[in-house]
């Protein structure tokens, strides 16, 4: 097929599959696991994954002193800290918000790029900015978009992922990856995750083993599995079709993980709610980065 047919579908994978991790994820904390002891399994999980198609291309892990901090870095701000509030407050919030407030990421990462001199002012985007933060406000402040207007206590916690995700996009963009291709950068932090959730797992005793295979240890190995093929996949095409031209799954990503937490979790939202979901991929249109796209 050309590419033509292949990257636009490639880019509906990445949004269907992506999207499906955040009810997965919800399901995963019905078993009782602590937040650490389901990231410590997930990075395990990425390891195989990640490492197995490094190895395959004839690569492995890089131990320079930039390679190490990378590793490190990325695995606290990308891994540990987002993970750990998703685990805790997809247990209070609807699936279907969580996947709504992800698409934050962009709309926090634009000042923080700003303020580096990585970006250059737009009204456009500032005005995409503003769209953004009145999709959060119509969650959080009418009484009746929630089903329990107590969950709102917990949305500036869910808050905390797409910050720590777009702190961590702003450093990738700032000072590379040291070297290495993006799939063997993250094997790397995904090892590194492993061994600094490891500790924090066994002190606040959250170790547990995802065996005999239920429900919830079910989806915590698909999303874990899902995670590790679709950042590959997301890698590949944009190295084939450009960034911005990939970028456009974020939008798939929010449609589907509500589609998918209506089918799996059976969710309903209110009209506040898809009122928010319109405003905020409108503000995140606006705030995206401008680029040629590849010709597919």
């Amino acid at each position: 097929m050309s590419q033509r047919v292949v990257f636009p579908l490639i880019l509906i994978w990445l949004g269907i599959g992506w999207g499906s991790t955040q009810p997965l994820g919800k399901i995963a904390t019905t078993g009782g696991a602590g937040p650490f002891g389901l990231i410590f399994w997930q990075s395990v999980i990425c390891v195989v994954l990640l490492g197995a198609i490094t190895l395959a291309r004839g690569r492995g892990l890089v131990f320079t002193r930039r390679a190490l901090t990378f590793y490190a870095v990325v695995a606290v701000i990308g891994t540990l800290i987002p993970n750990t509030t998703f685990y805790v407050s997809v247990t209070h919030l609807p699936s279907g918000i969580m996947s709504i407030i992800i698409s934050t990421i962009p709309l926090m990462a634009f000042p923080m790029a700003l303020a580096l001199g990585m970006e250059r002012f737009q009204a456009l985007r500032l005005v995409g900015l503003g769209l953004g933060l009145c999709g959060v406000a119509l969650i959080a402040l009418p009484r009746a978009s929630l089903p329990d207007p107590a969950m709102a206590a917990f949305l500036p916690l869910a808050m905390v992922g797409p910050l720590f995700y777009a702190m961590e996009a702003t450093f990738v963009a700032r000072f590379g990856t040291a070297g290495m291709d993006p799939v063997q950068a993250m094997f790397g932090v995904s090892v590194a995750a492993t061994l600094l959730s490891l500790p924090v797992m066994l002190t606040l005793g959250q170790g547990f083993v995802p065996w005999p295979v239920g429900k919830p240890e079910a989806a915590l190995i698909a999303s874990s599995a899902l995670h590790g093929l679709l950042y590959s996949t997301y890698v590949w095409l944009a190295a084939r079709a450009g960034s911005v031209f990939a970028s456009q799954s974020t939008y798939l990503v929010t449609a589907s993980g509500v589609f998918w937490a209506m089918l799996l979790l059976g969710e309903r939202f209110s009209p506040m709610i898809w009122v928010a979901l319109v405003v905020m991929l409108a503000g995140v249109a606006l705030v995206s980065p401008r680029g040629k796209r590849a010709e597919v």
